[in-house]
């Protein structure tokens, strides 16, 4: 099986989670898991000062029928398919509010015959840990520290 789009990704996912117990929003891609919601936000790439303005919000409306409420967000994961610039790996690393609610998957390597995906995730996340684990089941995704990728662009 090939990888599916993001968007299809996210929606297997979810039905990982729904099947262990966690709640998930049939409109948003949020996982609430200890009454606690993780988002994930899926982009071709983002600016850096884009994401520091998004990543400091911790905010998501959720809708439920006709209406919409704003929840907290705890931790908030970034799938990428493209490589980010290297200012955005940096931008996480050099603050500790965002490396503790922030993850970021480079996923643009997924289809490759041995995907090696780049990953910033030093949350306390279990619905993030476990998304790593359905990547690594489920398309052979093998993770490596943005310092390793760093270190090959100099």
């Amino acid at each position: 099986m090939g990888v599916p789009r993001l968007w299809d990704l996210i929606q297997f996912f979810k039905h990982e989670c729904e099947s262990q117990g966690w709640k998930t929003s049939e409109t948003e891609d949020l996982i609430n898991s200890e009454n606690q919601y993780h988002n994930f936000l899926w982009t071709r790439t983002i600016h850096p000062s884009t994401f520091e303005k998004i990543a400091h919000a911790s905010k998501c409306a959720v809708q439920e029928g006709i209406n919409y409420h704003v929840v907290d967000v705890a931790y908030t994961a970034w799938l990428l398919s493209k490589p980010p610039p290297e200012e955005l790996w940096k931008t996480v690393m050099a603050d500790p509010i965002l490396t503790d609610k922030t993850a970021i998957y480079d996923l643009s390597d997924l289809n490759s015959s041995e995907p090696k995906c780049p990953k910033l995730n030093s949350t306390k996340s279990k619905v993030f840990a476990e998304f790593e684990n359905f990547l690594k089941k489920k398309f052979g995704a093998v993770f490596k520290t943005p310092k390793d990728v760093l270190t090959a662009q100099v």
